[in-house]
């Protein structure tokens, strides 16, 4: 006999905080597995914020189930950020107890109890569009209020592959590699810049001066050289057809911790980078990743430095 409070798959929480949905969205376009896979066979998506048929104090009592009797059991992602100003009452998952339960009482209380906690998005990640300058309801990360790892998958929106890989990660082998912001490596290990179709047109100082161009889009703001994610190589558009760059527009940045403040105008070129600790001109970071990558492309990118071309340009 089964019992019925041992679940048979593994359990997720979505909860939507200060968010547009937009992370929600772009996981339904998941094509292997997808979404439809994920919820049948891979794990339970016992709450959603955007999909669930309950409301009201029906699909609170959902999640009260779920902190006092699973326990370790389930995987807790957030998508959005956290208002903290007046005590958080500027984002209300619902009412308990005849009281207003905050998205910041709610994720301090689910996190705490969760096996895992991801945040989807760059908003949950590192506060992104809500925490935005001049961030009238001190909208943070989620790392920011739980005393706890959280696995950052950033983006705005995510690649729905990156969460659906995530989450299978999780599921079937535990925690991935995490770099130094508790990115997978799997997906964030690289940067754009490196991975990029048009790397050879940088290295050979060949740059659009205007959008649609279909020259290396550096010295008309692209983001590329400061972002590390894989969307050059994954793209987008559920059968990888495209991604912003192929469409003959810039990188913005959007799955970095500075976004969007840090990558504003979107179509200047970069500002200089501030990292901890140390502060260095877009430029010169170029220069660098030339530098690095002049290691595995022969001596012609080599010989570009040494005689001036790329600072020239």
């Amino acid at each position: 006999m089964v019992n019925k409070d041992v679940p048979a798959k593994p359990l997720i929480i979505w909860l939507g905080t200060n968010t547009c949905a937009g992370d929600m969205l772009s996981l339904l376009n998941a094509k292997d597995p997808g979404y439809q896979e994920l919820i049948s066979s891979i794990a339970e998506l016992r709450f959603d914020y955007l999909l669930g048929a309950s409301e009201g104090s029906d699909a609170i009592n959902v999640l009260d189930d779920l902190q006092k009797n699973h326990k370790a059991a389930y995987i807790l992602v957030v998508e959005g950020s956290i208002p903290t100003r007046s005590n958080g009452l500027y984002s209300v998952i619902g009412y308990r107890n005849g009281k207003a339960w905050t998205a910041l009482q709610a994720v301090r209380e689910l996190g705490a109890e969760a096996r895992y906690v991801v945040a989807a998005g760059t908003c949950a990640a590192f506060g992104g569009i809500y925490a935005a300058a001049p961030n009238p309801s001190k909208c943070v990360s989620l790392q920011a209020v739980l005393d706890r790892k959280v696995i950052n998958v950033p983006g705005c929106p995510i690649n729905p592959e990156w969460m659906m890989g995530t989450l299978n990660h999780l599921i079937q082998y535990g925690e991935p590699a995490l770099d130094d912001y508790s990115r997978p490596k799997l997906f964030y290990g690289e940067t754009i810049h490196n991975l990029c179709q048009r790397r050879d047109y940088f290295d050979n100082s060949i740059f659009a001066v205007k959008p649609g161009e279909p020259w290396c889009m550096y010295k008309i703001g692209c983001k590329g050289p400061v972002t590390y994610a894989d969307c050059p190589v994954r793209q987008w558009n559920g059968e990888h057809l495209s991604w912003p760059v192929k469409a003959n527009t810039p990188c913005i940045g959007c799955a970095s911790p500075e976004f969007p403040d840090g990558d504003v105008p979107f179509f200047e070129h970069l500002p200089d980078v501030k990292l901890p600790g140390i502060k260095v001109t877009a430029n010169r970071v170029g220069l660098l990743t030339g530098a690095v990558t002049v290691l595995g492309i022969g001596a012609h990118l080599m010989g570009s430095i040494l005689t001036g071309r790329l600072r020239k340009h």
